[in-house]
């Protein structure tokens, strides 16, 4: 189960163009800064924070902070460990709304993190899976 669902998050594909998504500023704002405090708490190796951000099927899914950050280490480096961090446009991806970001990789290769995005019964958003996309074009 556990390597199913890390073959889920662990998505490496060129895919087409995501839909451009119409979300209040503040909709945006708030998604952008879920995904910003992952990656600080990710750079800490704050593994208690990291997992907080992520939704309840994730968390469900490796049970522990540890677990968790075990996961990102192994198979998420460009966002674990990036050299430099873009955020892009939050748009719809295979169907889901995500934030889009630019990362340079410990390895110098630029990478789109596709964030998925699920917004709780509270308001608040949380990540529900990345998928890493190759950068054909320096320019995404």
């Amino acid at each position: 189960m556990r390597r199913l669902a890390l073959a889920v998050l662990l998505t490496v594909a060129c895919v087409a163009p995501a839909a451009a998504l119409d979300l209040a500023p503040a909709e945006r704002d708030a998604i952008g800064a879920v995904v910003q405090a992952q990656l600080d708490a990710f750079r800490r190796d704050d593994a208690t924070e990291a997992f907080g951000y992520a939704s309840p099927g994730i968390r469900r899914i490796f049970e522990t902070p540890e677990r968790f950050m075990a996961m990102v280490e192994r198979g998420y480096a460009p966002v674990y460990r990036p050299r430099r961090v873009e955020f892009r446009d939050v748009v719809r991806y295979r169907g889901r709304i995500t934030q889009r970001v630019r990362v340079v990789g410990p390895d110098g290769e630029p990478v789109v993190a596709n964030y998925l995005m699920e917004r709780q019964a509270d308001g608040t958003w949380r990540i529900d899976g990345c998928i890493l996309e190759e950068v054909a074009d320096i320019g995404v």
